[in-house]
């Protein structure tokens, strides 16, 4: 694994995580989970649809003594769907394979980017245009904490 990362001074950075919150399960948070799909159009009743009830720990986290929750502080990832305030759930488990968004350190300072590795290469790009890719080199400090596995967005 990359021990190494370079963020150029002369671009725009942002620290990505405001807050980080650890998993735990000692609750089951099970509600309905209907078979039928959702109308957008004129509504059906869906009590003879309900298929079982789903616990949202079961389907956010596989992990649970891996899984972590960082609150986003900054809009460096919002074409990928991750805003500000958003809650991202983290599994330190998994790969972090070339294309995964992952939760990095760079000099210090914690951040949420997609991990982008070739052969010869290995940056942290974000998903919105104000924010240059941050390339790898062996002057900085650099680790990856985990894979993003899913964003909770609030309305």
């Amino acid at each position: 694994m990359y021990e190494y990362c370079d963020s150029h001074s002369d671009m725009k950075t942002d620290s990505s995580i405001e807050a980080i919150f650890a998993a735990e399960q000692r609750i089951r948070v099970a509600r309905p989970l209907f078979t039928c799909g959702v109308s957008a159009g004129f509504p059906s009743p869906a009590e003879d649809h309900i298929d079982r009830n789903l616990d949202l720990n079961e389907l956010l986290i596989q992990h649970p003594v891996a899984t972590f929750f960082v609150r986003v502080a900054g809009d460096s990832m919002t074409e990928a769907g991750i805003a500000h305030g958003d809650i991202l759930v983290v599994d330190r488990s998994l790969e972090a394979a070339s294309g995964k968004i992952v939760i990095a350190v760079v000099n210090g300072e914690l951040t949420v980017k997609r991990l982008m590795r070739t052969r010869t290469s290995c940056r942290l790009l974000a998903a919105n245009s104000n924010y240059p890719p941050v390339e790898i080199t062996e002057d900085t400090d650099f680790s990856v904490w985990g894979v993003v596995t899913s964003v909770i967005h609030q309305f």
